[in-house]
């Protein structure tokens, strides 16, 4: 082609494939920028890709390249954001078209046109005050919801009013959409000297990059020093992102964040509709959105005026993605303020040792809150023996007492226990049999109200049997205890509180949390029986007693990350009680004596983090260690290791050390044998070499198409 003009589009397309695609130019039309929004023929199949460069030539035959079909929008995505993405990519050794994912929201992912989002916010009209509606019950309650000003579609349609009774009352000129009403910011309560000091320190820094670890005790106020330095910089124009690890605790937060603010909220998460996604998406974009919240994927929001990244709860493994592309939600936040020369808080009660030897190498600087706000005081602790300890239904008379105390006292109680169902394991009395998965090296949970075992691995599920199928034996016996037994046990025992049970499979609804939340909130007293939902940043005032049963199981874990695990729950679980007034937490253990406990007992999370940190130092394993990994799965155990072993052949660099291939924690999986090889090296830079040239290597080998594999760099999960 003359006149310079490039003959060579590369595109990132949403396959699994390693590699960019060339296309020629569109017929009629110029070459699309990078960061175009382009359709491209992909075989029989026209696909939503995007525009990473041009060239003057390519290795294949020019005149053989295909034409990019229509080009949707010319750089829609800009430098910076199409940097971050291809830097995460290869970093998480991810196939480019992981990138077309992450970047676009699903409807901008599709070649069609789509239909955008419903009006944000909604306000009565004067038909809608004057109108009877006696026979209209539904319309009738959107009209008294209305009554005292506008609200957003979303929280009338979380709050009960179905979206079909707003559609029609928006038909019939009852209701109409409007803008976010301009509010006055609710002033917030007085900071302390060490909230002053946080702060300060971050809005001294609203200029340039700096990493802030903001650990603080529950309770401590982390929120209003991320409030108040978000007040700041949007009155300033700038855009504030904050990143949660779970959707359930994005709706208490948007409120509050919206009147402190004095601005509207946009959200962005997967409980969210297509077309609400992407008007987010568009109002981040535009600069329309000064405050974003969301969990993982809102990281990769294109912001306009960006002035503050804030990750709360920052140490929770909810920001590691486990499928497609591997990336840490936290991590790539870190790495986009620093490109974006903007400060970010990674706020925790219990910091994850990879923030703190970033503190402890300098590259982050840590504000501590080492207090509650307002006078509160930290929960007393005891440690409870259950050596020789009678339970019934996994409880003791001594927790039941304390419990039983805390009720009549007017108070709230949380129990946690990280097992769903009824229980664990169903036996046999007579000869031992266990119902086992047979995809899985696991046992089958036995789930009473569903009257199924079901894997929580796989998904398989099977009816209870009446007899055992190895004796024929009628006493099946449950073994150990799931949140939903202990929820029996406590309704048995206190028939006059309401115990309410939170886990997945009793939160299935999309408001059925926040529903709970706003029920406990009213401070009624009542029992809360929860896995790992209930142990995240929940503000529940009325907590008096928290407990934490049986926590041996991850005292000798083979996974070098339990005991971190474990400290960061019972610190996180502790910390719910005593928010209002004092507080008690229990500990259930076989093993009083064990240094992890008493190391827990001490009551202080970040010394407790500086030993678990040096010990990981010491047996060179992360985070002092850059760790990635290479799995397999496949039918045949032999065939995963065998690649493997076939894989660590090829590295050939002293650089980095190999062990493998080693069987997974959970070593069979829906019928799949997993294995691993891990790589390792005191710096990331030979493991990103060697990554690099087995990604090329790999494939060729022979049973590459016949095994799952993929890198996993920095990885969670053993």
């Amino acid at each position: 082609m003359s006149g310079g003009r490039p003959t060579v589009v590369r595109v990132a397309v949403p396959v699994p494939l390693h590699g960019l695609f060339d296309y020629a130019p569109p017929v009629d039309g110029n070459p699309p920028s990078p960061g175009a929004r382009v359709v491209v023929p992909f075989g029989r199949r026209r696909l939503v890709g995007v525009v990473i460069e041009r060239a003057d030539s390519t290795t294949f035959d020019p005149d053989r390249l295909k034409p990019v079909l229509q080009v949707l929008d010319d750089a829609l995505l800009d430098r910076e954001h199409l940097d971050l993405l291809r830097w995460t990519t290869r970093y998480y050794a991810s196939p480019p078209g992981e990138l077309v994912t992450h970047a676009l929201p699903v409807a901008l992912r599709r070649p069609e046109p789509f239909r955008r989002a419903g009006p944000a916010w909604l306000h009565l009209t004067d038909a809608g005050r004057a109108v009877d509606l006696a026979r209209a019950p539904r319309q009738a309650e959107v009209v008294e919801a209305l009554t005292d000003g506008p609200q957003r579609r979303d929280a009338l349609q979380a709050a009960g009013h179905p979206a079909d009774a707003l559609r029609r009352m928006l038909e019939q000129g009852r209701i109409e959409t409007c803008d976010a009403p301009a509010r006055e910011p609710v002033p917030g309560p007085t900071l302390n000297p060490e909230q002053r000091v946080a702060v300060a320190a971050v809005l001294a820094a609203r200029h340039r990059f700096e990493a802030f670890v903001l650990a603080g005790v529950t309770g401590s106020g982390k929120t209003e020093v991320y409030l108040q330095a978000a007040r700041a910089l949007v009155r300033r124009g700038r855009q504030v992102l904050l990143l949660l690890p779970e959707i359930g605790l994005t709706p208490q937060l948007v409120r509050r964040v919206e009147a402190r603010l004095g601005f509207a909220a946009h959200v962005y998460h997967s409980g969210l509709s297509d077309g609400e996604r992407v008007a987010t998406w568009e109002a981040a974009h535009s600069g329309e959105a000064r405050v974003l919240i969301g969990t993982r994927s809102a990281v990769f929001l294109p912001l306009r005026n960006p002035g503050l990244i804030v990750v709360d709860e920052e140490h929770d493994s909810s920001f590691k993605q486990f499928d497609g592309m591997r990336y840490h939600g936290r991590d790539v936040a870190v790495l986009r303020a620093s490109r974006l020369g903007i400060p970010i808080v990674l706020g925790s009660a219990t910091p994850s040792l990879e923030s703190l030897q970033n503190v402890h190498d300098g590259r982050y600087r840590l504000l501590d809150l080492p207090r509650r706000a307002g006078g509160a005081v930290m929960p007393r602790w005891r440690i409870e023996d259950l050596r020789g300890a009678t339970r019934r239904e996994g409880l003791t008379e001594a927790l039941v007492e304390r419990i039983r105390r805390r009720l009549e006292a007017g108070e709230q109680v949380l129990v946690y226990r990280n097992r769903r169902g009824f229980a664990p394991v169903l036996m046999c009395d007579e000869c031992g049999w266990q119902a086992d998965c047979s995809r899985c090296s696991a046992h089958l949970t036995w789930h009473r109200q569903a009257a199924r075992l079901s894997c929580h691995h796989c998904g398989q599920q099977r009816p209870v049997p009446p007899r055992c199928p190895e004796c024929d034996s009628p006493r099946l016996a449950a073994a150990g205890s799931g949140t939903e037994r202990i929820e029996h046990a406590l309704n048995e025992r206190f028939p006059d509180v309401p115990v309410l049970r939170v886990d997945r499979d009793s939160m299935r609804g999309r408001d059925e949390f926040e529903q709970l939340l706003e029920q406990v909130g009213r401070g009624d007293p009542c029992i809360l029986v929860g896995t790992q939902m209930l142990a995240k940043g929940h503000h529940l005032p009325g907590i008096g007693l928290a407990v934490v049963l049986d926590a041996d199981t991850s005292l000798f874990s083979a996974d070098f990350r339990a005991p971190e695990r474990l400290a960061q729950t019972v610190f996180q679980v502790a910390g719910r009680a005593g928010r209002r007034d004092p507080g008690e937490f229990v500990l259930q253990t076989r093993h009083p004596e064990h240094a992890l406990v008493q190391a827990m007992a001490a009551g202080s999370y970040l010394k407790l983090a500086e030993l678990l940190r040096a010990e990981r130092a010491a047996a060179e394993l992360p985070p002092a260690w850059s760790l990635a990994m290479v799995r397999a799965e496949a039918q045949s155990a032999d065939r995963a290791r065998a690649f493997l072993a076939r894989v660590a052949g090829t590295v050939g660099s002293n650089e980095v050390r190999l062990a493998g291939p080693l069987p997974a924690l959970l070593q069979r999986r829906a019928g799949h044998w997993r294995y691993q090889l891990w790589l390792m090296a005191p710096e990331r830079a030979p493991i990103q070499r060697t990554v690099a040239r087995l990604l090329d290597t790999i494939p060729a080998d022979r049973d590459a198409a016949r095994v799952r594999w993929h890198v996993d760099v920095d990885p969670l999960e053993l």
